[in-house]
C-alpha cells in the first residue's frame, strides 16, 4: 500500500487576543482538531461559510502557519515546525491563490517568474531552468511569445494559468488551491477547472481545493469536508455528501446554495418572468 501524500492528526490552531484590566484574553479555536488523509492523484475539497476555518487550515498545511497542535505528514514524514521547516519539505507544498492579479510581481518577466522557484531552490543552470519554464507555460496552454511579457498584459484566466505553472515547478507533493477560480468569469472559470483536470491526470497531481462555490467543488473533488466554525461536521466522497447529506449544517449549506447546471437556471429565470408578469 503507498504512503498516504498527506497526513493531518488532530491539527488545531488558536489565536490569542488581547484581554484587559477585568478581563481575560479571548481564546479563538479557528481549527479544533481536523483529522484527514489524502492519496495521491486525488482532490479533497474543503467547503464551508467564511470564518468556518478553511483557509486557516489551507495556511497550515502550507507550512505557512504553525498549528498549536497536532501533527502534519507529507509523504509520510512529520512536519517538525517548531526547528524550522527543511527547504525540501517547503518544496512539497505549493500554493495558488485566490487573486492572479496580486500573486505576481508586475516587474517580472512571466520566465522570470517561473524560473525563480528554481532558482532559489536548485542548483539548474540558467539554460535549464528557461527550458523548464517554457515547456511549463506550454503544459498551461500559454504561447512562447508570453515568456517574455510582463504580468500586466495578461486577463485574469492567464494569470492563474502563470500561477499554476509557478506552482507545479519544483514538482511539489501536492497543490493548495485558494478559491483558485471565484475571482474569474464563469467561461473562464471552466477553463481553469478543466486545466487542473488535465494537468491532474497527465501528471497524478494531488490537489486541496479551498472553496465556498459548490458547483465548483461538485466537478473537481474527489472527497468533501464540511467545516463549521472550526470543527469537520462531514466528510465522505463527493456523491456521498452531496447525495445524501449527513449533518443538519450541510443540508442548510446545500439548500442555501444555487444549483448551477442548465435546467435549474431555466427554471430560475422561468419563476422569476412568472413573478414579474
Amino acid at each position: 500500500m503507498s504512503t498516504p501524500v498527506l497526513q493531518v492528526k488532530d491539527l488545531k490552531r488558536d489565536y490569542h487576543g488581547s484581554g484587559g484590566l477585568f478581563r481575560p484574553a479571548k481564546v479563538v479555536h479557528a481549527v479544533k482538531g481536523v483529522n484527514f488523509t489524502l492519496e495521491k492523484g486525488r482532490t479533497l475539497a474543503v467547503v464551508g461559510e467564511s470564518g468556518c476555518g478553511k483557509s486557516t487550515l489551507a495556511r497550515m498545511i502550507t507550512l505557512i502557519d504553525q498549528p498549536t497542535s497536532g501533527e502534519i505528514l507529507i509523504d509520510g514524514k512529520p512536519v517538525d515546525a517548531t526547528h524550522g521547516v527543511t527547504r525540501e519539505m517547503r518544496q512539497k507544498v505549493q500554493i495558488v491563490f485566490q487573486n492572479p492579479y496580486g500573486s505576481l510581481n508586475p516587474r517580472q518577466k512571466i520566465g522570470d517568474v517561473l524560473a525563480e522557484p528554481l532558482l532559489l531552490n536548485t542548483d539548474m543552470p540558467k539554460s535549464e531552468r528557461q527550458d523548464r519554464a517554457r515547456a511549463m507555460l506550454a503544459k498551461v496552454g500559454l504561447a512562447p511569445e508570453h515568456f517574455n511579457r510582463y504580468p500586466h498584459m495578461f486577463s485574469g484566466g492567464q494569470r492563474q494559468r502563470i500561477a499554476i505553472a509557478r506552482a507545479l515547478m519544483l514538482n511539489p507533493s501536492f497543490l493548495v488551491l485558494d478559491e483558485p477560480v471565484s475571482a474569474l468569469d464563469l467561461s473562464v472559470q471552466a477553463q481553469i477547472l478543466n486545466l487542473l483536470k488535465d494537468l491532474q491526470d497527465e501528471f497524478g497531481l494531488t490537489y486541496v481545493f479551498i472553496s465556498h462555490d459548490l458547483s465548483v467543488v461538485r466537478y473537481i473533488a474527489d472527497e468533501v469536508m464540511v467545516m463549521y466554525y472550526g470543527d469537520v461536521v462531514e466528510h465522505g466522497s463527493r456523491d456521498a455528501v452531496f447525495g445524501d447529506p449527513q449533518h443538519t449544517y450541510t443540508r442548510s449549506l446545500f439548500a442555501a446554495t444555487p444549483r448551477a447546471d442548465v435546467e435549474s437556471i431555466k427554471a430560475r429565470l422561468a419563476r422569476k418572468a412568472a413573478l414579474a408578469g
